[in-house]
């Protein structure tokens, strides 16, 4: 039996039985990558659930509609170095990019009991392989569990250094640790996430080109997400958030401004999506609204109270008890029919988490 409780947040608790985190791909299961399951919530006057293959996502949308999709491909954010110069094993989670060129992390020492009071502090040197050192600047006046690192190299170099020696960021549910490869949508080109933007990962090309012929447009964004958890149960609970770096081309922009103007639905592919958009509207000043292109960064929480100015539908993957993304889902649906679609959800057996089943929310 699902139990709920309504927290300060939107957001809520149920029971998720633990075989319904999915361990691994679904390609290695056999399945395809398109073949995951779909839960559709109907959110109009008839409200449904409907449950269905994700191939069949076509059904539920209608010529006019455009999807925005988040081109950012996921990087190898887990290096592990030693403190210089015979100190511990160190993880570095990487968890935002800075305009400074420097970068939030999470350091996590190895082999300890309590891997975040291992004596980690400002000045430190991490040094890893290929020649790379990363210098410890000091905590982050937001998030206290992350540190300000600088590294000894930049731009490309840099990046061609943590392919080499980095990891995907892998979380203890997840049974081995899978290739990069696994952790991308078929559709990403611009590396800077540390975690997978999910929600678009069962798309293949043969389903985009077979929306596109039944007249779904589709547009993208980029919007490089940073960690979901802390590792701090109080933290993670508080929901904050850092802030995530997101760009938006004019070419994106009007064709978005321009759907609005001809009363078409604007589908986000993936909650990382509707904070870049929602982050980047702006009002006429009485009722029109207008995507604005650009390069930003966003700490928008959205909940309960927040009024979508653009966003009308959401495809998303499901979420753990709790989650901020479960107060976003809150601007879109009622929390009580959101207990209801995630008891069905569970009732039918769904997989959660990044290689699980996926939610249509129109």
């Amino acid at each position: 039996m699902i139990t709920t409780a309504v927290s300060s947040h939107s957001s809520f608790s149920f029971t998720l039985p633990p075989e319904l985190v999915a361990k691994g791909p679904p390609e290695r299961l056999g399945i395809a990558r398109d073949a995951v399951r779909l839960m559709v919530i109907d959110r109009g006057e008839k409200y449904g659930i409907y449950h269905t293959r994700f191939y069949g996502i076509g059904k539920f949308l209608t010529p006019g509609d455009l999807m925005i999709f988040n081109t950012s491909r996921t990087i190898p954010a887990s290096l592990v170095g030693y403190v210089k110069p015979a100190g511990p094993l160190v993880e570095v989670r990487l968890a935002e990019h800075l305009a400074d060129d420097s970068w939030l992390a999470l350091l996590r020492c190895q082999q300890v009991d309590n891997p975040f009071s291992c004596g980690i502090s400002k000045g430190m040197q991490i040094e890893f392989a290929q020649g790379l050192v990363a210098t410890v600047y000091d905590h982050d006046e937001r998030i206290q569990r992350l540190w300000k690192v600088g590294f000894s190299k930049s731009g490309t170099e840099l990046f061609e250094s943590f392919y080499r020696i980095g990891q995907p960021i892998r979380y203890e549910y997840i049974s081995e640790p899978w290739d990069l490869d696994y952790y991308q949508t078929v559709y990403a080109t611009n590396p800077g996430s540390a975690e997978m933007p999910s929600a678009g990962r069962p798309f293949t090309w043969k389903l985009i080109f077979e929306l596109k012929r039944n007249g779904i447009n589709m547009a993208y964004i980029s919007l490089h997400t940073g960690l979901s958890s802390y590792m701090d149960a109080d933290l993670d609970q508080r929901h904050v958030a850092s802030e995530e770096e997101y760009f938006i081309s004019s070419k994106t922009a009007e064709q978005i401004n321009k759907t609005h103007d001809q009363g078409g639905r604007i589908i986000a592919v993936g909650t990382t999506v509707v904070r870049a958009l929602e982050t980047a509207a702006i009002t006429d000043g009485i009722s029109k609204v207008n995507v604005k292109p650009g390069h930003g960064y966003t700490r928008l929480y959205i909940g309960t109270n927040h009024n979508l100015k653009v966003v009308n539908g959401l495809l998303t993957g499901l979420h753990e008890p709790e989650a901020s993304h479960l107060d976003l889902l809150t601007a879109f649906l009622p929390p009580e029919l959101i207990h209801q679609a995630y008891e069905e959800a569970i009732q039918r057996k769904y997989l959660w988490h990044e290689f699980g089943d996926t939610n249509l929310i129109l």
